[in-house]
């Protein structure tokens, strides 16, 4: 294992990500989209200034991939909180009621939360150095990984327009349309399709038992992120829409994140 490499990776990560002491969930947010950017500029770095026989257009374009990722992610997330921060602007009385009830957690509870998804988004980023450290010249994997990658992140922001003007069009009401007639979730299913992309693009350049299991646990962790951020999506939703036949019909047919597979509802009933 390129312990010395993963250990700049994560000093990077977990950098970027320190954002969530301002405010925990940003942890999970806006930090994770700096982070992803930040470990994949990291290894373009590394490898401008330690080339090795990985093919050089392999390395930008990964980094491109993982840039665009946390521009799109942090981008989107930080325009939705001004957003939300002005509107809250307009109600006093809210705003003071929610900053009272906000809680703060401990420093030793945000401290182990910032390692742990600082470790977490490393190994998310280490298919990329792996590669680079191991020398690893295939282009066939790495091609078909990046276009999977593509595809899921055009899904994703997709999504995210859909549902923003879905929402504007009608607040009282989940998105139904577009991508939402094929899952509820979509921007959780490019999310899972992006991070494949990236497994994949690195299968070929896994050296060790080490880096098969760091590639492995990543991926894994992701997807079970995102189921887990669905189901309290569909928590949330059912609390609010629970006594709304519209709603109740549309989430009884349509999947909640994987399309063609009927799984419609993740919520503990």
């Amino acid at each position: 294992m390129p312990w010395s490499l993963l250990g700049i990776i994560l000093a990077v990560c977990a950098v970027l990500c320190a954002v969530g002491f301002y405010k925990f969930v940003y942890f999970l947010s806006i930090g994770y989209g700096f982070a992803v950017a930040g470990g994949g500029i990291a290894v373009l770095v590394m490898y401008l200034l330690n080339p090795t026989a990985t093919p050089w257009w392999i390395i930008v374009i990964e980094a491109a991939l993982f840039l665009a990722y946390g521009i799109r992610l942090s981008g989107f997330l930080l325009v939705r909180e001004l957003k939300n921060a002005s509107f809250k602007k307009t109600d006093v009385a809210k705003d003071t009621l929610a900053k009272n009830n906000e809680k703060k957690m401990p420093v030793f509870v945000l401290a182990t939360i910032w390692v742990s998804v600082a470790v977490l988004y490393t190994a998310q980023v280490s298919p990329m150095l792996f590669r680079y450290s191991n020398a690893a010249t295939d282009v066939v994997l790495p091609v078909i990984g990046f276009a999977v990658s593509i595809f899921g992140l055009i899904l994703e922001s997709i999504a995210d327009n859909q549902k923003s003007a879905q929402k504007k069009e009608n607040p009282d009401m989940v998105a139904t349309k577009g991508l939402y007639r094929i899952v509820r979730c979509p921007n959780y299913l490019g999310e899972i399709i992006f991070w494949t992309g990236v497994f994949v693009s690195g299968i070929s350049a896994y050296a060790t038992v080490g880096q098969w299991i760091t590639a492995i646990l990543a991926y894994i962790c992701i997807v079970f992120i995102m189921f887990n951020g669905a189901q309290r999506l569909e928590k949330r939703q059912m609390a609010r829409y629970g006594d709304n036949k519209e709603y109740n019909d549309y989430a009884n047919k349509t999947p909640i994140i994987l399309p063609l597979l009927p799984i419609y509802h993740l919520n503990k009933k």
